[in-house]
């Protein structure tokens, strides 16, 4: 371990200080460069969250693959000035979403850990999924709809009735996923989205409606749900800045702001 570094043993310890505990369901949002984790990466990661939370515990993580989503900022910003036959190119090349295979580039190598776990469970969402560990998973994740992206019909709906936590490993509240489920609540607009995803004999492009999620003011809105609630837990762990706090209250907090402020 690097004098900076953390390891099994000082992350297990920490994280309970912080206020996990035994049979909690956990969305976790980590940044290992932040944290510095010692040589095992995610394996300590995830060994020391399994160590807290023990056999009745839960993990889940964001395994969303924005790259398949011709509606995305990412793809928008990798096609940026490209020619129409460049685009077409792009567009055949582009691989499709798989709900077995297809990686979780974007989300952290935490996450993609997680996701190739012999036990992990992940949901259907060809944009969006999240992927789980322990014994809730299969019921976590067996509900996600086209068109419900991070709404009533996703994930994050069973978390908030399932009395999740969300726990932040170095990222801040810009990546607080579970604003989304009280904005999708609250908003009143919507948008088209468009995702490439794998068929029987080949790929398939699928249409549909949801909320046009935006998480431009969340930083702001995760201040002052922090101020104004005064649950949430927070310390450092390793390198990492650590908040912790309950999915329902973050939810139910963002779905009045995105009512009274957007």
């Amino acid at each position: 371990m690097t004098r900076t570094g953390v390891d099994r043993e000082r992350l297990r310890d920490e994280l309970d200080k912080l206020g996990l505990r035994p049979g909690f369901v956990v969305l976790v949002h980590a940044s290992l460069r932040r944290l510095r984790p010692d040589a095992g990466g995610p394996a300590t990661v995830l060994a020391a969250l399994r160590d807290v939370l023990g056999r009745r515990g839960t993990v889940v993580v964001p395994t969303q693959t924005t790259w398949n989503s011709t509606t995305s900022p990412a793809f928008r910003a990798a096609t940026l000035g490209m020619t129409e036959a460049g685009l077409a190119a792009y567009l055949a090349d582009l691989p499709a979403f798989d709900r077995l295979t297809s990686p979780a580039t974007a989300m952290g190598v935490l996450a993609e850990f997680v996701r190739i776990q012999g036990d992990a469970v992940r949901s259907g969402h060809p944009q969006t999924s999240f992927a789980a560990v322990g014994p809730l998973a299969p019921e976590l994740m067996a509900r996600h709809h086209l068109d419900s992206l991070l709404g009533d019909g996703s994930p994050l709906a069973a978390l908030y009735r399932a009395g999740a936590f969300a726990l932040h490993l170095g990222p801040g509240y810009d990546k607080a996923t579970a604003f989304h489920l009280g904005e999708s609540r609250s908003s009143r607009h919507r948008r088209g989205y468009q995702c490439k995803i794998a068929a029987p004999g080949g790929a398939e492009w699928i249409s549909f409606e949801d909320v046009a999620y935006d998480d431009s003011d969340f930083t702001r809105l995760g201040a002052r749900f922090e101020e104004r609630s005064g649950i949430v837990e927070r310390a450092t762990i390793g390198s990492a800045d650590a908040v912790l706090y309950p999915v329902r209250a973050a939810a139910d907090f963002a779905q009045e702001w995105v009512r009274s402020q957007r």
